[in-house]
């Protein structure tokens, strides 16, 4: 923080910076670095360790596409896990289908408790939900000892640096395999593929030797940049992602989501990989 600029620091050669017009908290859980502040386009803003998180202005595009594209294509979906995802975003989205239930596993709780404080839209009362069962405490070691099975398991972690680097190990995609219904999806971020191409690549090829159908997707969100953000798939089915447009766009109608980025032709979509992506998922 430097006077009224907010500088990114995921990048060693490459620098974002945001107007800041408010500080609403800057300081530290037993885990991470946390700030919040408003900038004037993208309102509140969420940094962990120097990194942009989220923001209320384009969280949407983010959430959206990892939550409604593996549900929507599983189309039966009833026990949702969440690894992360403590702003409450995936989780608002999640509960917008007709689920059973919904398990959120959340390293932080310090995240849950401001992000329910400074940025409340993003939750928008997920957490109040009576499907929802939060449970704070480290994903890896829920993943390795858990006989629970779930039909999707979102991985919405923080990059792999700090607290997040154990979620991007072949180990920890094992576990989230042997927790899968038969059709089951196991989604997780990947990175801006353009900058983090290892984070990219690792995803897809652990995801291709652990289940039956592998993939990356994409989605565009703003304070990411450098290009598309890429997303990890992982089912023991094929069929899901050989859903039909038509068929995606039969369940959307009944389901009536209300969003601003997820669509079923953006979903259908979203797996045409402009070549630089579709190279990292050969060889």
């Amino acid at each position: 923080m430097s006077d009224r600029w907010y500088s990114e620091t995921l990048y060693p050669d490459f620098r974002q910076t945001f107007e800041v017009t408010r500080v609403l908290y800057d300081g530290r859980s037993g885990f991470q670095g946390i700030v919040i502040f408003e900038n004037p386009r993208f309102g509140r803003v969420l940094v962990l360790d120097g990194v942009i998180q989220t923001t209320e202005r384009d969280e949407f595009c983010y959430h959206e596409m990892i939550t409604h594209v593996p549900i929507v294509a599983h189309g039966s979906a009833k026990k949702i896990l969440i690894i992360g995802g403590g702003d409450g975003g995936v989780l608002r989205e999640a509960l917008k289908h007709p689920i059973d239930r919904a398990v959120m596993v959340e390293l932080d709780d310090t995240v849950v408790k401001l992000c329910r404080e400074y940025m409340p839209s993003l939750s928008d009362g997920a957490f109040d939900d009576r499907r929802t069962d939060l449970r704070f405490m480290d994903g890896l070691k829920y993943m390795a000892e858990t006989d629970e099975k779930y039909d999707v398991i979102i991985v919405d972690s923080t990059d792999p640096i700090g607290p997040g680097e154990v979620l991007f190990t072949e180990t920890f995609y094992r576990d989230c395999g042997r927790c899968l219904t038969e059709r089951g999806i196991l989604i997780t971020q990947s990175g801006v593929a353009f900058m983090q191409t290892d984070e990219a690549a690792s995803t897809y090829n652990r995801m291709r030797g652990l289940f039956a159908d592998a993939a990356l997707y994409v989605t565009q969100v703003p304070t990411y940049p450098a290009g598309f953000m890429t997303l990890g798939w992982g089912s023991h089915s094929k069929e899901p992602r050989a859903t039909s447009l038509a068929e995606i766009e039969s369940r959307a109608a009944k389901l009536k989501l209300d969003t601003r980025y997820w669509n079923p032709r953006v979903h259908v979509a979203s797996f045409a990989l402009p070549n630089y992506i579709e190279r990292l998922t050969r060889g």
